[in-house]
This record gives C-alpha cells, sequence and structure tokens, in this order.
C-alpha cells in the first residue's frame, strides 16, 4: 500500500491521517471555522497535511465545508475546497471522494462537485465493509453523526446527499462537540424543576460532556462560544448561562443535571435514527461506533438491546485516535491501494 494522506475538510474542523503498513495511525486535527476566513482554507491545509508527510506525498480528501454558509451554494463551495487544496498542494497527486465511493482525479470533480459534496462518510463506510460485512456504522462525530447499513459487505445506505441522509435517518444534525445545547433541549431540570433554556449560543454539547468525564480538555478541538477554554470551570460558566444564571445562583448537582439532561437527549435522538436503521438490516447485526462522540452511539445502541462490537468494535485503522478522525483513516487507506 502506498503512503496517502487522507484529508476531510470540514467546516469547522479539519483532519488528516496517514495509516503507514505497519499498521500505525498518524493523524491531525485543526478547529478552523471556514465561515469567518475562507481565505485562509489554503494555508490550513498546508500547514496540516505538512504535519504528516514530506512534499510529495499524494493526498485522498473529502469535503462538508460546502454547506457553510458564507458559500452562495454547494457547488461555490466545493471548488473553493478543491482550488484551496489545489494551491496548498502543488505537485502533489490529489483524488477526491464522491457519494459513489470513487476516488476521482481533481478534473472530474471539477466537473461535477456536487457529487463531491459530503462525501466523507462514504469513505469510512466502504473501508469498514471490508471487515464487517454485516453492521450499523454510527459516526459520532462533533457536530454530525452517520449512521450506514452495510449489509453483505456493501454500503447500503438508502441517501447519497445530505438532504436524503436526513430524511432517510442516515444523517443526524447533532455531535459531542459543536451543538448548541439550546437545539438539543428546550428545559432543564433546576431544583427539582423543569426551567427552559434560553436560545442564545451560551454552551455547547462539549460542555455538557466535559462536565460529565465522557470528553477530556484534550479531546474538545472546537470554538467555545465565550471563546475561552475547556477547563471545568470554564465549562461550569458556560452551562449556567443556559439557564441566564451564574454557577453561584444555582444549587448543589444543579450544572450536573443540566449536563445529564443534555446527554440523555442526544442519545434519544441517536437511539431514534438508529432504530430506524436497525429495521432495514438482518437481526442480530452489531454497531459499530467511531467518533469523538462514541460514547453516545454506544449507549444509544444499548438501549435498544442492539448487539455492540466489543469495545465498539472499530478495527483498525478506527481503534483509538484514528477512530475521532475516522473519514481521514479510511481515505489514507482507499487512496493508498
Amino acid at each position: 500500500m502506498a503512503r496517502v494522506i487522507g484529508l476531510d475538510v470540514g467546516g469547522a474542523n479539519t483532519k488528516a491521517a496517514v495509516v503507514e503498513a505497519g499498521r500505525r495511525v498518524q493523524t491531525a486535527s485543526e478547529p478552523y471555522e471556514v465561515w469567518r476566513e475562507p481565505e485562509a482554507m489554503s494555508g490550513v491545509i498546508a500547514e496540516i497535511v505538512g504535519r504528516l508527510g514530506p512534499a510529495g506525498v499524494p493526498v485522498a480528501l473529502s469535503t462538508t465545508a460546502e454547506l457553510v454558509d458564507v458559500f452562495a451554494s454547494k457547488r461555490e463551495g466545493v471548488l473553493h475546497v478543491l482550488d484551496a487544496a489545489r494551491d496548498a498542494l502543488p505537485g502533489r497527486r490529489l483524488r477526491v471522494m464522491t457519494t459513489d465511493g470513487e476516488l476521482v482525479d481533481l478534473d472530474r470533480a471539477r466537473a461535477a462537485p456536487l457529487r463531491c459534496a459530503a462525501a466523507n462518510w462514504m469513505a469510512t463506510a466502504l473501508l469498514l465493509a471490508r471487515s464487517r460485512p454485516d453492521a450499523i456504522l454510527v459516526d459520532c462525530g462533533g457536530t454530525t453523526t452517520d449512521v450506514i447499513p452495510i449489509v453483505g459487505g456493501a454500503v447500503a445506505a438508502s441517501g447519497r446527499t445530505d438532504l436524503e441522509r436526513l430524511l432517510a435517518g442516515e444523517l443526524l444534525y447533532t455531535g459531542a462537540l459543536r451543538t448548541n445545547v439550546a437545539a438539543v433541549v428546550s428545559q432543564v431540570p433546576i431544583g427539582g424543576e423543569l426551567c427552559p433554556v434560553s436560545s442564545e449560543l451560551f454552551a455547547i454539547t462539549a460542555d455538557a460532556h466535559r462536565l460529565r468525564g465522557s470528553l477530556a480538555a484534550e479531546q474538545c478541538t472546537c470554538t467555545f462560544p465565550d471563546g475561552r477554554g475547556a477547563s471545568l470551570p470554564e465549562v461550569r460558566s458556560r452551562l449556567a448561562r443556559v439557564v441566564c444564571a451564574d454557577p453561584e445562583q444555582l444549587g448543589a448537582g444543579d450544572l450536573e443535571a443540566i449536563a445529564a439532561a443534555v446527554e440523555a437527549a442526544q442519545v434519544d435522538s441517536v437511539a431514534a435514527a438508529l432504530e430506524r436503521v436497525a429495521g432495514r438490516v438482518p437481526a442480530a447485526t452489531e454497531v459499530v461506533a467511531v467518533g469523538v462522540g462514541a460514547f453516545l452511539a454506544r449507549t444509544a445502541a444499548e438501549r435498544l438491546r442492539l448487539a455492540v462490537a466489543p469495545d465498539g468494535g472499530a478495527p483498525f485503522p478506527f481503534a483509538g485516535r484514528g477512530g475521532d478522525v475516522a473519514a481521514a483513516a479510511a481515505l489514507s487507506v482507499l487512496g493508498g491501494e
């Protein structure tokens, strides 16, 4: 297998991975909010890819950044990413994943940009299907969750575009890091009573999972609403603002109750999508959970009494840190072949 760097360009995070023949995975990830500075994309790509290999190493890429509303259309967004990658990586062989599961050269990608929009899930599912011919892939990332059926060694997703996948329950716009708490819950328990939440962007799901101990500070590769960090005092301050308060105004256990309510609501959402997809695969098909929010997927599957592959069942290269950048790791392997 040739050495290829997998690159997954998102709207808020850019991730890369290289899978070595000796079964070692190197990863790199950088928070980059495209809508704030779209012209900086080339520099971000060059810096992240540069961490993983010298100039000349080929790159296989996918993009979800096209949905960012700084672009007038998805077509414009995909072309912006492709141009940024070309400018950032001169002289390298570049190939782009499509929603049909092909890796195409830059000219073909530019000729049909919508085929390349939001295709990262396909790369992960294609590679997983080789080792798990019957499975439900649940990739719970920082922003979204993919629920992809794999049957008989083939990707059996009903949808290809974001819209089709949302309608099929195969794409869920909830993630372990960046989702606004107010988009997850409308009320939370305070002092034994249900309190409505503010609709402002005061806290995100990373705050809830950080307080509950489900995420370590270094896993919070996101920008927090107040621009501060992932320490527990900072987390507690943001969660208190969800109910328009400071921590000192709340009772013992109130912040923990807010965090638990957020996690429970996300598990409910993932479980509902998982139940829909599970109805389309053979009984006893195992759930394979990857992504920074894999803990949410495992809890959802267990609630539904679905079989969960041991330790999430993530085979190489998706185990450990590779799972947090699953699409990039898959692109590295598929591109190397």
